[in-house]
């Protein structure tokens, strides 16, 4: 009870400890997708918006160059002469004195006197220098006016364009590369470009606008006085790729974690199975103890009888004697015989003497010998030996059991007359063998538990079939250690049918392993 309950409390905080594990790396997968999508949308949308300021800025430099060129054609180049010939008139005149020498060889430097000349009126210093602003700030708002002119005439033919006019596809898919490399966006992308109504007017091959996940858009011209609606959309058909490819660290992690997983139910499982086998074991040996206490209490008491001398010892006496001392020690061999096949299935190989058999004779021989407890219930058995080369290297009396066990179980469950058929074919490598019954048949779910140990199938609520669970098992385990196969076909209510293939010997010969 402390086992179990001490099982039952590691595997709840496991199975806490798991699920928490499982719920955390999940969360942190999530968000470093999530975060990784995030800084991807955000690079794009910055990479789409220099795009437009790029190509608003080009489309400007280009309108200036061509207009103000043929601007300055028009204009009167007088006018650009900043300063007339009279404002030359300023002169500054600096005399200075040379160095005089006396007898003595020393030498006196003279400061030079300066002597600004100006006439008087508008041609003095100050009246100069506000002449030259006025003459700057003319310049200055002519420019000015110039530029407004050269803008104004933007406004009025540049924006009514078509946006076909105002971009050059090539050069935006250039553009769109550089731009995608510069922010480490370095994977496939596709470019279209729709007028104000809607119309796709230019498409790279390969661009998908019906991905919406996977598809950007973005406006252009947005600083136009009044912007038409036309806009670019940018598909990347390998994001989800790019954004997921950033958790592949999370991987390994995540293997481990479910490799884990996998250990801790394989152990789970285990723990389990071997609980299970040790409960039907103990069970089993139970059971075989009170199953061999009843015939050798049987066979103890005959005896007694016979060696006691104030029995008198009728002939009636002494047959009833006899054949009660016959029947328990039959059953006697029978449960010791089922101790040898538990022990035999709790081996990986069993060692077995393997000779070459006629596989009908001894088909024949079995079935003569179990006719006797199939007419007791009224029945019979039915044999077609067809096997045409029915030679076989197997072991005689292990061989001898799996027909038996397999006949006594089509026997224990038929509820009806028991009708059963032994068959023998062959093919080119094997000898094949069916045993089939009339009884009550086998549950879908079933069927691939028969061949477990200590497994039964119940005929009802309650199990009304003696029995420990491992004929079928022994069965299966003796033939595949012969090499075979055994499959089983079943419907339920009407009867099953058992089917082995054994290898057969290409040559005749008797040997004895």
């Amino acid at each position: 009870m402390r086992k179990s309950l001490g099982i039952v409390c590691l595997t709840g905080i496991m199975v806490i400890a798991f699920v928490g594990l499982l719920v955390l790396q999940s969360s942190y997968i999530k968000m470093t997708a999530n975060m990784r999508e995030d800084q991807f949308n955000e690079n794009v949308r910055m990479c789409l918006f220099s795009i437009t300021q790029i190509l608003e800025e080009e489309e400007t430099m280009r309108f200036l160059a061509e207009n103000i060129e043929s601007e300055l054609q028009e204009r009167d180049t007088s006018q650009i002469t900043f300063f007339s010939d009279d404002h030359k008139k300023l002169q500054a005149i600096f005399k200075f004195t040379e160095f005089n020498a006396d007898n003595d060889k020393s030498c006196v430097r003279i400061k030079p006197k300066v002597y600004l000349q100006t006439t008087s009126g508008k041609n003095t210093l100050q009246g100069t220098s506000h002449l030259l602003q006025k003459k700057l700030r003319d310049r200055f708002n002519h420019e000015r006016q110039f530029l407004d002119n050269v803008l104004l005439r933007l406004l009025g033919e540049n924006y009514s364009r078509h946006i076909s006019e105002r971009i050059d596809f090539n050069h935006l898919t250039e553009l769109l590369d550089k731009e995608m490399q510069q922010r480490g966006l370095d994977l496939p992308h596709y470019v279209a470009v729709y007028s104000s109504d809607g119309v796709e007017v230019y498409s790279s091959k390969g661009f998908n606008g019906d991905n919406v996940e996977n598809t950007y858009s973005q406006a252009l011209f947005v600083n136009d006085p009044y912007p038409t609606g036309n806009y670019m959309k940018v598909y990347f058909p390998t994001k989800n790729k790019y954004v997921y490819n950033t958790i592949r660290l999370v991987l390994p992690t995540t293997v481990i974690f479910f490799l884990l997983l996998l250990i801790f139910i394989s152990s789970l499982m285990m723990i389990s199975r071997e609980k299970r086998l040790t409960q039907m074991r103990t069970d089993f040996m139970n059971n075989m103890t009170h199953e061999l206490k009843t015939p050798v209490s049987s066979i103890s008491l005959a005896s007694q009888m016979l060696s006691d001398e104030s029995i008198p010892k009728t002939p009636r006496m002494l047959a009833h004697l006899s054949k009660t001392i016959s029947d328990e020690t039959q059953r006697l061999t029978q449960q010791i015989e089922k101790v040898l096949q538990m022990s035999i299935l709790e081996k990986e190989s069993s060692a077995l003497k393997l000779k070459e058999i006629d596989v009908n004779e001894l088909i024949l021989k079995v079935t003569s010998n179990f006719m006797i407890k199939v007419k007791d219930k009224g029945g019979d058995i039915d044999t077609t030996l067809d096997a045409n080369y029915p030679f076989v290297l197997a072991d005689e009396v292990h061989f001898t059991n799996i027909i038996y066990n397999l006949m006594d179980n089509a026997l224990k469950y038929t509820e009806a007359i028991p009708h059963l058929e032994v068959n023998t074919a062959d093919d080119e490598t094997h000898v094949i063998i069916t045993v089939k019954d009339n009884g009550i048949g086998i549950k879908p779910e079933d069927k691939e538990k028969i061949f477990d140990k200590f497994f039964r199938v119940s005929t009802g609520n309650v199990h009304n079939v003696k029995g420990f669970g491992l004929g079928l098992a022994y069965v299966k385990k003796v033939v595949t250690d012969h090499k075979g196969t055994i499959t089983c076909d079943s419907i339920f209510g009407e009867g099953t049918t058992f089917t082995i293939r054994i290898p057969k010997v290409e040559e005749k010969q008797n040997k004895e392993y």
